[in-house]
């Protein structure tokens, strides 16, 4: 079993720092002082996260980005993904889009029609993506190259010659 995770020994300066936080009113900045405090004071994550209302995996989240950027980690970081690049490029979306012109079959897919599931992982079968995308990734492709999708739909259909007229005499 792993030891438990403690803070390493603060310095008088990073301990002023952390004490200071205590008083700020951005409830972030409050919070990860009180967690590393409460580290350094020798409780172990589980401890912490009982006498904080937190889970402990926060308490670790918190003593783990502080080993790695000291006090730098009082401060929130951005949310923003770090890249928006699109997951399927232009070269990509072109490929992509004769793929669906071809039948799924050709792919030995049980089924005639594509769904975006399927195309997903037929684009990463064929190089199309470099990992297994999600559906709205496929999505956003075919959007990119101003292509609508919908999902497929089931059509009833009767061999029956006269089903069309005997359906309009059922439907009115």
């Amino acid at each position: 079993m792993k030891p438990p995770l403690f803070v390493r020994p603060l310095t008088d300066e990073e301990r002023a720092a952390l004490r200071a936080g205590l008083r700020f009113p951005d409830a972030f900045t409050l919070r990860r002082c009180q967690l590393l405090l409460a580290s350094a004071d020798g409780l172990k994550p589980a401890q912490i996260a009982e006498r904080f209302g937190c889970a402990s995996q926060t308490a670790r989240n918190a003593i783990r980005a502080f080993e790695a950027a000291g006090t730098g980690c009082l401060v929130e970081g951005s949310h923003r993904p770090k890249s928006n690049r699109p997951e399927i490029d232009d070269a990509g979306c072109e490929r992509l889009r004769a793929l669906l012109h071809r039948s799924p079959r050709d792919f030995a897919r049980p089924t005639s029609i594509w769904t975006l599931a399927s195309a997903a992982e037929v684009a990463f079968a064929e190089g199309i993506a470099t990992r297994l995308v999600s559906d709205e990734a496929i999505r956003q492709a075919l959007l990119r190259l101003g292509v609508g999708w919908k999902r497929a739909k089931t059509w009833i259909t009767s061999p029956d010659p006269a089903y069309l007229r005997k359906k309009r005499r059922g439907t009115g």
